[in-house]
């Protein structure tokens, strides 16, 4: 089936590419609609206690969205600067949409002055259930009005923030950053392939395929942006990863192609035989890959759903434009790609390097062993958490109106835990001054009524968001006030999502295991092999989690990668590595194992197998991991830190699986098994001989005229 359609989307080759121009053309159109519709928060779950409680907040407030204006470096009691900042803000006050201004100079709160006499704060309050236009037109004017203090006072400085401006600079920056990762990945994949292939032909339909992928991703994310909130991060992680894996099934597919050329057979016949070889490897590798993915529709937390979503959308676009695009171009433009003639070569540096390791495979597993054991140590220690603005980068305004405000006014070097009690501060005021008297707690604010309820602040002792707030929310879940109550904050977030991991990532994990199972057995004809490959990737993967401690929690490597540590990893981050990273290492295991499992149906012996099928495709598979990395790493040189940390982590879960494992540990488990590899209980293999799926293509039949 896949022969044939590779040889039919090579007959039609115009029709196939006057689709695919259709899809490029709206990507292009979809990628910028789809910015703007971006949703900023926590990406959390409704059901959370501690979004409940946000939204709880958010209800009974009389006011919507807040800005907050920072006047910096002149003096609060300076009459010039009392002036300008009292005129700012009655002027918006008239301003349309706008609730409330509230200066330094209109209450005596500390909170609202720095310290050191030289900073304030003015807090501007739009009207509750403004319009997303009317929000953005009130902001503007709110700008345009406190902006004018600047020219008024000389040497202030105006800053503005809140949650608003926030998710704009980050919208603004995750459009930046993804281009700057295409940017940077592109032009420099290109370079190499041009390499790997000896001429830019061949490297052109590779690259042809990455951006129709990354078209069609940005079409299934504006689709999917109608049924489900995307989460910026989103746009960013399905990017790479369209990117990713487009290049490594179209390297894979142009490879073969080049291979059947070298034996001898016409256009049509050699663009069949691809598609019926390397066509199937592609199709289990995207299956795989799309099933990691598909792990994540077991939380709730809409983060995981619409990365799970829009991820899967873009495995079958990349696999779509590998079976179909590249047939096309190869139909077109295949004659210009030079064959590969030369006799497969059986004992070359990586046979020698299996047969290396097939000498003494007992004590380089145990080396294997004890080297991931080592690398994965520092994750037993890792510390989940929100960074909050910690995340954003320095240049954003909000970052260094959030970080002046911590550093310099009372009170501020902490995020507080947020309870909401249903009921009148008077209710709440004995528990109140008992949080207040707990070893872990710097300050409990004064009760505040908001409507029906009252909203108590705990400032924990930190910085709000490490292991001590963390244990305080769950504290105060266990000692409630009287009545109906709410615990939230940006330590709850953490709380939560550490809870819904805990809870479902086992019957994720359970799905992706059994999945990845019946593909790989369906494609070996054994159960050994499979189970193999899981306990690799798990061991594999655990390696990828304590290095991302050590660089990112511990903060080795921070000046190299340009980021400051925040101590934590964010809570979302482990879940969504795993499940890219245990899909992109069942992708380079279906590579090799379709080559090694190609040899031994052929007759040769387990050993043999193994070293030949590493030499026949541990070029490809390093070409491929090398041209992965380098999309991963171009995207982690943007500014945006949790994006950041899922670069560096894909990165280095591919550079360890393509060498130390694909390399090295492959073939020393395979050795010491033997023929054992191939095992199965006699039911399942009489079900696989019925129904698995085999490599060798059936031989296509002679072109008797090839198309011009």
């Amino acid at each position: 089936m896949l022969g044939r359609l590779g040889r039919w989307s090579a007959t039609h080759r115009w029709l196939v590419l006057g689709v695919w121009g259709l899809v490029l053309v709206a990507g292009a159109i979809a990628g910028s609609a789809v910015i703007g519709r971006l949703q900023g928060g926590f990406g959390a779950a409704d059901s959370f206690e501690s979004i409940r409680g946000f939204h709880e907040i958010a209800d009974t407030n009389p006011y919507g969205v807040q800005v907050q204006v920072l006047v910096d470096r002149v003096a609060v009691h300076d009459v010039a600067t009392k002036t300008a900042v009292t005129e700012a803000a009655n002027a918006t006050r008239e301003v349309a949409g706008v609730g409330r201004v509230v200066t330094a100079y209109d209450v005596a709160d500390p909170a609202m002055r720095a310290t050191d006499g030289t900073a304030q704060l003015a807090l501007v309050d739009l009207e509750h259930g403004l319009s997303d236009t009317n929000v953005s037109t009130a902001i503007a004017q709110v700008e345009k009005q406190f902006g004018g203090i600047s020219p008024q006072v000389p040497g202030a400085t105006v800053l503005f923030g809140g949650e608003e401006l926030t998710n704009r600079e980050i919208r603004e920056q995750v459009d930046k950053d993804t281009r700057r990762g295409e940017l940077i990945a592109l032009p420099i994949t290109l370079v190499l392939m041009v390499l790997i292939f000896g001429g830019l032909t061949a490297a052109g339909v590779p690259l042809m395929g990455a951006l129709a992928t990354v078209a069609g991703g940005f079409i299934t994310l504006y689709g999917f942006s109608f049924v489900i909130d995307i989460d910026q991060n989103v746009l960013p992680v399905t990017t790479v990863l369209a990117l990713g894996l487009a290049i490594d099934y179209s390297l894979l597919y142009v490879n073969r192609f080049r291979e059947e050329r070298g034996h001898g057979h016409g256009l049509l016949d050699a663009i069949e035989r691809t598609s019926a070889s390397a066509g199937r490897t592609i199709t289990f590798s995207g299956l795989t890959v799309a099933m990691a993915l598909s792990g994540l529709f077991v939380f709730e937390s809409r983060i995981y759903r619409a990365i799970a979503a829009a991820g899967v959308g873009v495995v079958l676009i990349a696999m779509a434009t590998a079976l179909t695009l590249a047939p096309a171009l190869l139909g077109l433009v295949g004659r210009r790609v030079s064959a590969d003639a030369r006799p497969p070569v059986d004992d070359g540096f990586f046979a020698r390097l299996a047969a290396a390791v097939q000498r003494h495979p007992g004590p380089v597993v145990v080396g294997m062993l004890a080297l991931f054991g080592a690398l994965g140590a520092p994750f037993l220690r890792v510390q989940l958490g929100n960074s909050g603005v910690g995340l954003l980068p320095t240049s954003f305004q909000s970052r260094q109106l959030a970080d002046t405000v911590a550093a310099r006014f009372p009170g501020a070097g902490s995020d507080p835990v947020i309870v909401v009690v249903r009921g009148t501060p008077a209710d709440v005021s004995g528990w109140a001054r008992t949080q207040a008297s707990r070893p872990d707690v710097a300050a409990v604010g004064t009760p505040v009524q908001q409507g029906a309820d009252t909203i108590v602040n705990v400032v924990p002792k930190g910085n709000g968001r490490d292991a001590t707030a963390q244990n305080l929310v769950r504290d105060l879940r266990a000692d409630r006030p009287a009545g109906t109550s709410l615990v939230t904050g940006n330590a709850s977030v953490a709380v939560d999502f550490v809870d819904e991991i805990k809870a479902r990532a086992p019957w994720a994990l359970l799905f992706v295991v059994v999945a990845a199972f019946v593909l790989l057995f369906l494609m070996t004809g054994s159960v050994l092999i499979p189970l193999k490959a899981l306990i690799m990737n798990v061991l594999s993967l655990s390696a990828t989690f304590g290095l991302l401690v050590l660089i990112f929690q511990d903060g080795h490597l921070a000046s190299l990668l340009s980021f400051t540590p925040t101590g934590v990893i964010e809570t979302w981050l482990p879940v969504l590595v795993f499940a890219f990273a245990f899909g992109l290492s069942m992708d380079y295991e279906v590579f090799l194992l379709s080559r090694i499992k190609e040899l031994h149906d052929s007759g040769r012996s387990n050993d043999e197998s193994v070293r030949v099928g590493l030499q026949r495709s541990g070029r490809i598979i390093s070409s491929a991991a090398l041209l992965m990395v380098i999309v991963f790493l171009g995207f982690a040189a943007g500014e945006m830190l949790g994006i950041k940390q899922m670069g560096v982590a894909l990165a280095l879960a591919v550079i360890i699986d393509a060498t130390l494992v694909r390399m090295i540990f492959v073939p020393a488990t395979m050795t010491l098994l033997g023929d054992l590899n191939w095992w199965a209980p006699a039911p399942l293999r009489r079900f696989h001989d019925r129904f698995g799926l085999r490599e060798e293509p059936e031989e296509a039949t002679h072109d008797p005229v090839e198309s011009p």
